[in-house]
């Protein structure tokens, strides 16, 4: 199961997100790096682990603000072994294309930022991109029925549950159940609430291919022994 860190960037900054609540985020304070300029965790955080994948929340881009992409190619400058998963609210075919061929990083689609099945459906035929399955307190967000229909799906599916990110509840390991039951071979990522190292335990045993990780990392409830058990 592989462990990806997560750089959710806001201001310039990386922010400590918080059941999905982004009005209330602030900049990061982690006793892995001095500050929060994105370089400097990122390099933090594979200072941890040979991590192969760094996943990135641009919450500007998401808002419809000015985005990161300067930031980010500096990243995939620095690290060009890294493969970097860019959530930058991108649901159009187009602008899902675009981030494909020329970067930077590889798009995260979302079910949050579409407006229709059919722009879903439209966006992930274009190829390339991961899905994200998007929950918040409320339910279920975006498009029901493409929740419901993993045929439209891409090979990898991230089951983002927004109310247990930095809350410590655990991971919604019922839904993750659900999802990965239907995702008909498909590679499953959790995201949301791990807590410490039997979360990363029970998510290996029942399936997921990977999990999305960041405050169990900055505050130390992952140690390092913890993290090489995973990423070898």
């Amino acid at each position: 199961m592989e462990l990806i860190p997560v750089l959710d960037l806001m201001g310039g900054v990386v922010v400590h997100a918080r059941r999905g609540q982004r009005d209330a985020y602030r900049p990061i304070e982690t006793p892995l790096a001095l500050g929060a300029a994105p370089a400097d965790i990122a390099a933090a955080l594979l200072a941890l682990a040979p991590f192969r994948t760094l996943y990135v929340a641009d919450l500007d881009a998401i808002a419809g603000k000015s985005g990161h992409d300067t930031v980010l190619g500096a990243l995939a400058a620095r690290h060009p072994g890294l493969s970097l998963w860019v959530d930058a609210g991108e649901a159009s075919p187009h602008a899902v294309a675009c981030r494909v061929e020329h970067g930077p990083g590889r798009p995260v689609v979302g079910s949050e930022t579409m407006t229709s099945l059919d722009e879903g459906k439209a966006a992930l035929a274009a190829g390339g991109a991961v899905l994200s399955l998007d929950h918040g307190p409320e339910g279920l967000r975006g498009p029901a029925a493409l929740h419901e229909q993993p045929e439209f799906w891409p090979d990898e599916v991230i089951v983002m549950t927004l109310a247990r990110v930095g809350a410590g509840q655990g991971p919604d390991f019922e839904r993750l159940r659900a999802v990965i039951a239907r995702a008909g071979g498909r590679r499953v990522y959790a995201a949301g609430g791990v807590r410490n190292v039997d979360d990363l335990a029970r998510l290996a045993d029942i399936g997921c291919a990977g999990v999305l990780l960041a405050s169990a990392l900055h505050d130390g409830r992952l140690t390092r022994s913890d993290i090489a058990a995973f990423t070898g």
